[in-house]
């Protein structure tokens, strides 16, 4: 079974409704990034960015996989795929799909602020006053800016064994994310799915220029 790996972005997520960081209307509009995406800015205010990533936690239950989610899962029928995303919501487990790792964190979970490698769920508001059993204070489980990604290597291998790499949904801004599309195999066929992508892999037929869903029905058409 050939392999199919998917680097995914909040542009597959935005047609569930899940505001982007990127867009002229998108989250960051609200708040400077250093403020909320920072060990720095969560040194200086930690409520202010528990509370962003609350809302969006709360977000997560208002709102559902779409088309794009359905069709990445309904092709595991024939590839062997996995999904490395760069969101940290859970629509592509809730869609179905088996094999997801996310780069940059998970919003349902949390992790004391002394050890990025003890990951607990977490489904509600988390607050100041939130301690493990060692009594360390809770904090989100999202790669901020200027923190490593400690994912990134087990990411490397996995764009390693592509047969078929998928980009979708993703401004391929993001380091080093944007990097794993040079880690794909030689003979690897590179598909694009995003309408506002610019760069050298999408000057081609695979460059479906158009939303996650409509480009996910055109791929399965091409690929099953």
């Amino acid at each position: 079974m050939k392999k199919l790996i998917v680097l995914s972005g909040a542009g597959i997520s935005a047609e569930s409704g899940i505001s982007t960081f990127r867009d002229s209307n998108g989250l960051w509009q609200n708040y400077r990034i250093e403020e909320v995406a920072s060990p720095e800015g969560f040194a200086r205010h930690p409520q202010l960015v528990l509370d962003f990533y609350n809302l969006r936690r709360r977000q997560l239950k208002e709102v559902s996989p779409n088309r794009a989610h359905e069709i990445l899962f309904e092709l595991e029928e024939h590839y062997d795929i996995h999904i490395i995303t760069q969101n940290v919501d859970d629509l592509h487990e809730r869609a179905g799909s088996t094999k997801v790792l996310h780069l940059h964190g998970e919003l349902r979970k949390a992790r004391p602020v002394n050890n990025e490698n003890r990951v607990i769920p977490w489904e509600e508001d988390l607050n100041l006053g939130d301690l493990d059993e060692k009594g360390v204070q809770l904090r989100p489980h999202i790669v901020w800016f200027g923190e490593a990604v400690p994912e990134m290597g087990r990411a490397v291998k996995i764009a390693g064994t592509a047969d078929i790499f998928l980009i979708i949904g993703t401004s391929m801004q993001v380091y080093p994310a944007a990097a794993l599309v040079n880690y794909v195999p030689s003979h690897c066929e590179i598909y694009v799915i995003d309408p506002n992508l610019q760069g050298p892999f999408t000057e081609s037929e695979k460059h479906f220029k158009m939303s996650a869903t409509e480009g996910m029905k055109k791929l399965k058409e091409v690929l099953v």
